[in-house]
């Protein structure tokens, strides 16, 4: 019987800057990321869906068609006659990333705006995995109506997958994020937070402070990354270790690293391998992710 992953949130044009100072353009977002990273490792026995609303324009079709030919299904996006999808462009300094965004039409923040699709759309899912930003995209009220439907698949079966990427700028402040992050945490069993951005957040000392937070939420597996740092895993009944980060020659883009991360982590566990296999697996391709250019690397899998 095949096993479906659906990642859910918002895949957006991307404008990816070249070596010569242009830039290709190209369709990411964080979840999407991680779907298309999820389906390069996964077995035929396992589907690859994605979940989101996107417009019934040309470059909608085009995404659509894009997802499709990447292996990635199609059948829970939603079409909205009268919304788009967003943009971002990649700025690069010294390997380090930035963004700015046109996502004012953007059909993904109708993500919760219809219960019953969203039900259907997540019914009878082995794996769910959501981020931050999925949740920040949204209105409050949609907000809540969103982690509503994930704690009822969660309680009929899914395990829920939460990456807690922030976007300061797409919250209404610091406490609007930590409520929100907050929210997401506490309808997960998997939490992924990065490091500097707990830190930055919560002012988090060390990764057992992170820890602490998650796993009171309700988290059974908190895999704490830490850029070029150790990864701190913890998972209930197993408790806490670290695993030494995988050498990297020279960061080109740090594009994806959490997003293709989190997609070899998710991957490798529904696989069978412990969750210490699946993280040092995901450290691994991470690693390679960030010596290359844009969020999707076809390159590794040639």
């Amino acid at each position: 019987m095949s096993k479906s992953l659906l990642c859910v949130g918002e895949c957006m044009v991307e404008l990816s800057p070249t070596a010569s100072g242009d830039y290709t353009r190209g369709f990411a977002g964080d979840t999407f990321n991680t779907a298309w990273y999820a389906r390069r490792l996964l077995p035929e026995g396992w589907s690859v869906a994605y979940g989101s609303c996107i417009g019934t324009d040309a470059v909608s079709d085009e995404m659509a068609a894009f997802m499709a030919s990447q292996g990635v299904e199609t059948t829970a996006l939603r079409r909205l006659p009268d919304r788009t999808v967003g943009l971002y462009m990649i700025s690069l300094r010294d390997g380090e990333r930035s963004f700015s965004y046109w996502r004012g039409q953007s059909a993904a923040k109708m993500l919760a705006a219809d219960p019953d699709w969203l039900d259907a759309t997540l019914q009878g899912r082995d794996i769910i995995h959501v981020s931050a930003i999925t949740l920040a995209i949204l209105s409050p009220d949609h907000r809540i109506a969103f982690c509503d439907a994930l704690r009822r698949a969660r309680a009929a079966g899914s395990l829920i997958s939460f990456d807690t990427n922030l976007r300061p700028r797409l919250w209404d402040g610091a406490d609007a994020m930590r409520a929100g992050v907050m929210l997401g945490a506490s309808v997960a069993d998997i939490v992924l937070p990065s490091f500097d951005e707990e830190t930055g957040l919560w002012g988090d000392a060390t990764a057992a402070d992170t820890i602490a937070r998650y796993s009171a939420a309700g988290a059974t597996r908190v895999v704490v990354k830490d850029g070029g740092g150790p990864v701190t895993l913890w998972s209930a009944g197993h408790g806490t270790r670290q695993h030494a980060a995988t050498p990297v020659a020279q960061i080109v883009d740090t594009t994806a690293a959490g997003d293709s991360f989190a997609g070899a982590f998710l991957a490798h566990l529904a696989m069978g391998q412990t969750e210490d296999q699946a993280a040092q697996a995901a450290m691994a391709l991470a690693a390679q992710v960030i010596q290359s250019r844009g969020a999707l690397v076809p390159a590794l899998f040639a």
